[in-house]
């Protein structure tokens, strides 16, 4: 495996076994917390190793970096964002934003309820940091717990086929003019939290039925990365980035 899906594997790992869908909310939003930190953390170690080494969050103890997520100015308000990259000559150049389903709604028995609320959430992240930063690259990642992609019913699609539709128009914004709401990448990912062998596959969100490889994917955010800011950057080996010479 790559060096990010190994960071991701074992971020899933890190937060423990996980609650049954049935657990009280005291047992389960603890363990959402933990993932969604460590998640967090590994795209940002990911990150650094492609040459953005004021990256955040870093790990507990890690010398010089924050282990919380960042709070910017944005064009709406501050705002709390999971991963970022900022420099003092540049501000923002890149935020990843990390959001998590990962458990059935008791009524319904499937994942699909707080669809719309997570959406919304990306949503209001692209719109305040955009109108404030608008050459940051935004690249957003929405991990679904993988029974999401079967929890149709004979009148309802899965949660994970329904997200395509109400998510692919706000991913791919082609350059710094273009709409706020949009990220620059958004991905969806489904997490197997198997205690012994989990996994994490992504797809993103303009296409159901291609899986994404992570390493390409990071490829192709460090690439638009180094080309929004062409002057102070440039795409280097191994799918990282450097100042330009």
């Amino acid at each position: 495996m790559a060096r990010i899906d190994d960071l991701l594997v074992n971020a899933v790992k890190s937060a423990g076994p996980k609650p049954d869908d049935d657990a009280p909310q005291g047992q389960k939003n603890p363990w959402v917390g933990r993932l969604s930190n460590a998640l967090a953390v590994a795209i940002a170690e990911e990150l650094r190793a492609r040459g953005m080494a004021e990256a955040r969050p870093g790990a507990p103890g890690e010398l010089g970096l924050s282990g919380a997520e960042r709070r910017l100015a944005g064009g709406t308000g501050a705002k709390k964002v999971d991963v970022t990259w900022a420099t003092e000559e540049s501000g923002l150049i890149l935020a990843c934003s990390v959001k998590t389903i990962m458990f059935r709604d008791k009524g319904s028995g499937a994942f699909q309820k707080n669809l719309t609320n997570r959406r919304g959430d990306l949503l209001m992240e692209a719109v305040t940091l955009h109108r404030r930063f608008p050459y940051a690259v935004l690249a957003g990642f929405l991990f679904l717990d993988h029974r999401a992609a079967d929890d149709h019913t004979p009148r309802r699609r899965s949660t994970f086929e329904n997200a395509f539709p109400r998510l692919r128009l706000f991913t791919r914004r082609p350059d710094p003019t273009g709409r706020e709401e949009q990220f620059e990448r958004l991905y969806l990912l489904l997490v197997d939290s198997n205690a012994f062998q989990p996994t994490v596959t992504c797809y993103e969100v303009n296409d159901p039925t291609t899986p994404v490889d992570l390493e390409a994917a990071f490829d192709d955010v460090v690439a638009l990365t180094a080309e929004r800011n062409f002057d102070l950057y440039e795409p280097a080996e191994n799918g990282s980035i450097r100042k330009a010479r």
